[in-house]
This record gives structure tokens, sequence and C-alpha cells, in this order.
């Protein structure tokens, strides 16, 4: 039985993996720790915990149809920090916005934010509510489910994943915001973590080589793309949400059309990955099951395999996109907006070019993965 499972969790692992697994998992611990520069803008007065809503006032709370404005007095019980079991008043402030606003009641859990002085609650403020430990539950489960099902290859999937998101928290966010320009750091961040993910699930091998030299050059021709259409598209980045707001938080010298075009990429980085992967490891394959394959022959191959599987991918990225506009375009339609002033909208061009110029990233990587797939699997043969 132990050998069994042995067998299972640790099928075709070799050292080398298990290596590049420490270095990662290193990589990981190192991302955690390193500040990102921006700590000293939190107020270092303010204290957080969860809390247990007791009562409500909502004297103060006015409703105008499906909006809220004014505020609403909440009492909760402090669950956690130094004060724990502690009762105390906290505001719930509205602003008119559905998608910011939250309203409470008795019974709900809620992170609050206040500041103490000896014994004394000086300020507090119910943030939002609490569903850290519901985040972090989901993010077990999923954990466990890849250690399960994957053994250690799904070991090396749950390290990628964590890498990727500290990579993209500790590393590109403080780059961005610290003005370093956009399209540089973005696709030196996505090669690291393409890297990574790509050599962690093929090895240290040509399988992994082939499909990282292949998705880097399809994430290069669509920054490209991108930056050729995008003057053409009169857009320019305030049309991601919050962007607007990050020049009214004083980042005045961040370029927003760099920016957006580095998140198109980005957005895009994924499926390129998957393709490219996809390609890489079926020509391996057909090497290895004919080893006097002529590179003309393993080409052509290349080019058939990349046909079947970019007919289905081309719409991924369409669907990814649409689920997150859906309301808009419902919006649209039940205002009978013609489809030329829809088409012609500075939200709606920027979805247009943003999975247009995806999408064709998404088409170049296949046969640029043929080619060098043809070149690295069978060197120095016609």
């Amino acid at each position: 039985m132990k050998a069994m499972l042995k067998h299972y969790l640790f099928h075709n692992t070799s050292r080398r993996d298990l290596i590049l697994s420490g270095v990662i998992l290193a990589l990981c611990g190192i991302l955690y720790f390193i500040p990102t520069g921006f700590e000293t803008r939190r107020n270092t007065g303010s204290l957080q915990a969860e809390g247990r809503v007791l009562e409500v006032d909502n004297q103060q709370l006015d409703q105008h149809g499906l909006l809220f404005t004014g505020a609403q007095t909440v009492v909760l019980q402090l669950l956690e920090g130094p004060i724990k079991g502690t009762a105390i008043t906290a505001q719930n402030l509205f602003s008119g916005k559905m998608e910011l606003d939250k309203v409470f009641e008795p019974g709900d859990l809620a992170l609050v934010n206040y500041a103490i002085q000896g014994d004394r609650v000086t300020w507090a403020r119910a943030s939002d509510h609490y569903r850290l430990r519901t985040e972090f539950i989901l993010l077990g489960v999923f954990c466990l489910f890849l250690l399960a099902y994957g053994g250690f290859t799904g070991f090396q999937a749950m390290l990628s994943f964590f890498f990727t998101g500290l990579t993209i928290w500790k590393v590109l966010i403080p780059c961005l915001l610290k003005g370093y320009d956009p399209i540089g750091v973005t696709f030196a961040c996505i090669s690291c973590m393409t890297a990574a993910i790509l050599f962690l699930v093929a090895g240290i091998g040509l399988k992994g080589l082939v499909a990282f030299l292949g998705a880097c050059s399809g994430l290069g021709v669509t920054c490209l793309i991108a930056l050729f259409f995008l003057p053409a598209f009169k857009v320019n980045g305030a049309v991601r949400p919050f962007s607007e707001t990050l020049l009214f938080a004083g980042f005045l010298n961040l370029d927003l059309t760099r920016l957006f075009i580095s998140g198109i990429f980005l957005a895009a980085s994924g499926a390129v990955m998957d393709l490219a992967m996809d390609l890489s490891a079926a020509m391996q394959e057909i090497v290895r099951h004919n080893p006097a394959v002529t590179r003309r022959e393993l080409f052509f191959s290349g080019l058939m395999i990349g046909r079947s599987v970019i007919g289905s991918m081309t719409t991924t990225l369409v669907l990814a996109y649409s689920g997150g506009y859906i309301a808009m375009l419902m919006f649209f339609m039940g205002q009978g907006i013609s489809n030329a002033n829809i088409l012609n909208l500075n939200h709606v061009a920027a979805e247009i070019l943003h999975t247009l110029v995806g999408s064709f990233g998404l088409v170049l990587v296949a046969p640029m993965t043929t080619v060098i797939g043809t070149l690295l699997y069978l060197p120095g043969r016609r």
C-alpha cells in the first residue's frame, strides 16, 4: 500500500524536479517577507479585528430607491485582539454606490478597523463583512484537491500558483506604483512567472524550454500589436476600474495608457502558456515515438496540432473577458442603444482591443512554438 501510494504521489519525479521545487519554494518564502515599500502609508495607529454585530442603528441612514446614503451605527463585539470580548460602537459610512456600500445586520461578522488609547477605543469603523475565514477555507480545499489528485505534480502546480500571486503582489504592483515602465516591468515579471510555471510542470529540459520560448515570443508579439493599434483606437488607461482613483491618490507619475497595454498581455499570458505547453509536449511525443521524423514532417505536424487547439482557444479570451461585462452589455441592449454607438464607446472599444489583441497573440504562439520546437527537438537535421 505504501509503495503504491509513493508511486502515485511521486510518479516520474526526478531529483532535478525536487531541487527546482525547493528553489521555487524558497523564492516564495523570500517574496512573502520582502516589503513592498508602501507599508509606511498604512495608519500605524490602527488595529484590525474580527467582530460580531450585536445591534445596528439606522436612524442616520437614508434610502433612495436601491441606494443608501448617510451612516449606520453598529455595535460589535471584538472576537480577537488586545481588547477581545469588548463591545464597541463603529460607524459604517455609505457613499451611494452599491458596489462599495454594505449593510450590516445583527449576527453578521465584520472586519473592524479601530484605534485604542489605553483601554479606551478612540475611533472605530466597520470596514466590510468578514470574509477571510471563508477565503482561506476555499484556498485550503483547492490546495488539498491539487495534492490529492496531482500528487507531487499537484504540489508543483500549487507552488506555481503561490509564486505567481506573490510575484504580482510583491514585485509587479510595487514597481508599477514606483513609476517603472509598465510594459517592461510586466513583461519581465511574466517571463519569470512563465519560466517557473512551465519548468515546474515540464521539468528542466527541452519540453519546458520550447514552451517557454514559444510563450515569450507570443507575448512579445501581443505587446507589439497592442502598441501598434492603441493610437488608432484612441483609448487611454482610465477605462480600467480605479485607474483614475490612482491619480487622485497622488500617483501622478503613472502612465495609464502603457499600464493598459501591460494589462493586455498579462491577461493573455495564462492562455498563451497553456497553448505553448500543449504544442511542446505533443511535438516531444512525436519525436519520441518516431525518432526518424524529419524537420519538415515535425513542423507540419506541429502546425496541424496547433490548428486543432486554437480552434477552441480563440474563444477562451472572449468568454473570459465578456463575463465581467455582462451587466454593461445588458444595460446597452436594455436602453436600445445602437450597435454603432456601443462599438464606439470608450469602454467597449477598450475591451474589443483587449480581446482581439490577446487572441491574436494566442493564435501566433502556435506557429512560433512549432518553429522553435522543430529547431530544438531536431537540431542539425533537415
